[in-house]
């Protein structure tokens, strides 16, 4: 993407909700060549957080309900979570957790579009988001997946102010024309089971090798590696807990 930091409206950190952190921060570290950290305080309730370097590139935490999918959640900066939320609500998205602070690094909100896929909001105070993107390792795309691409574009460009890129099969999401996301229209080739969601691309220094890593570490290849355009190949993964993510080479971002 061509965003190389956190800016308002645009994709600023991606968290994973997993039912064994353990075991995820085996995966990617295997897998991404992440470096974990879980912050020691009982109140953090076991929340972990990856580097690449010195740099957080993505968040780990523990399901917290019994219902809660096994997922990777993408969260876009916001200037007020608080206004964010009552535009999602104007615009017909719905709020699954009203604005809440997080100890004094932010305040953090999540809800479902119109047409049902989860976001996150964050509004940064101590701690803006990922220290790094498009490097190996870190989010290098975003990708809504959904069903209803239409109500996906107003609302979005309605909550967010996000620029389109048009396009008959996958229109591009921006920040002042500045792409870091892309839109997939989910066709009868996705099962009725699968709900729309957004899906999170890191970027790799070869998709084949992550790809054979990741079966290897115990997860699965759902899209093997096939070349998009003239420069980039990607793949589309799934760990052994059952969340799915995407990658793509390194390189060319935009």
């Amino acid at each position: 993407m061509k965003l190389d930091r956190p800016v308002t409206g645009g994709p600023c950190w991606v968290e994973l909700g997993t039912s064994d952190i353990e075991a995820a921060k085996r995966f990617y570290a295997d897998v991404l060549g992440w470096r974990p950290e879980t912050d020691p305080r009982q109140e953090a309730g076991g929340y972990t957080v990856a580097h690449i370097g010195d740099a957080a590139v993505a968040g780990l935490t523990p399901l917290f309900e019994e219902s809660q999918p096994v997922a990777w959640n993408v969260s876009f900066a916001v200037a007020d979570a608080d206004t964010t939320a009552e535009r999602v609500r104007t615009a017909g998205g719905t709020l699954l957790m009203e604005p809440a602070d997080v100890f004094d690094i932010g305040r953090f909100a999540v809800a479902l579009d119109p047409g049902g896929a989860a976001f996150q909001m964050w509004q940064a105070r101590t701690f803006p988001g990922a220290g790094l993107f498009n490097s190996p390792g870190a989010l290098g795309w975003v990708e809504l997946l959904t069903r209803a691409p239409e109500r996906a574009e107003a609302f979005y460009t309605s909550v967010f102010g996000w620029t389109v890129r048009p396009s008959a099969h996958y229109p591009q999401w921006g920040i002042d024309g500045a792409d870091f996301g892309g839109m997939m229209a989910m066709d009868d080739k996705f099962p009725p089971q699968v709900s729309p969601h957004w899906l999170p691309y890191f970027a790799v220094n070869d998709v084949h090798s992550t790809a054979a890593a990741t079966t290897a570490a115990g997860g699965a290849v759902l899209m093997e590696p096939r070349p998009v355009g003239d420069v980039r190949r990607i793949a589309v993964l799934r760990d052994p807990q059952g969340a799915v993510f995407g990658v793509h080479a390194a390189g060319g971002e935009g």
